[in-house]
């Protein structure tokens, strides 16, 4: 069941090294000509932060604040520390989302959630294939679109184009937006 979103929820899965974000590199300006505004949700397995040291943020992060939010005319960012670690769940971490700016959210990862995704797969990384354990896969993307023998659409890795006209198709009827 996908997480409860106002918005259509696509994930992209894949063993790491297979060009998830490479891949939503080249196809999110496709989506924007479309007139689609996109949101995105990516896992990081590692740690990570966004803030750089000596800044005045850091500096009050650093310090204790559990929250802080950097502000500007242009841009927002909130960076809000766990007490506990934790690994994250996609339904927590689309709530911080604001549904009224985009049309479609796309998610890097959380491979073991259930919710509509694109599996990419590179044979050549010698990993074994989602789809036949994971029902929630609806397209298989691989380089050249074959070798896979699957009854789900199989999309060309390498072609985000393909990808762009199966996300259309996927995607439910609604006003589209000017990009």
């Amino acid at each position: 069941m996908a997480p409860e979103f106002p918005l259509p929820v696509l994930g992209f899965a894949a063993w790491s090294g297979t060009g998830k974000t490479t891949l939503l590199e080249r196809l999110i300006p496709l989506l924007r000509a479309e007139g689609l505004r996109i949101a995105l949700v990516k896992h990081a397995h590692h740690r990570f932060d966004i803030d750089v040291p000596g800044k005045d943020s850091h500096r009050l992060r650093q310090a204790g604040a559990g929250q802080v939010l950097v502000c500007s005319a242009r841009r927002r960012a909130l960076m809000v520390e766990h007490e506990t670690e934790h690994e994250p769940v996609l339904a927590e971490e689309l709530r911080v989302l604001d549904p009224a700016l985009a049309d479609l959210v796309l998610v890097e990862g959380f491979r073991h959630e259930a919710l509509p995704k694109i599996e990419l797969h590179r044979p050549e990384l010698g990993k074994p294939l989602l789809f036949p354990d994971d029902p929630h896969v609806i397209a298989v993307a691989t380089p050249g679109a074959t070798g896979i023998d699957t009854a789900l659409p199989l999309l060309d890795l390498d072609a985000p184009q393909t990808l762009r006209d199966f996300i259309m198709r996927w995607l439910p009827t609604y006003p589209r937006k000017a990009p």
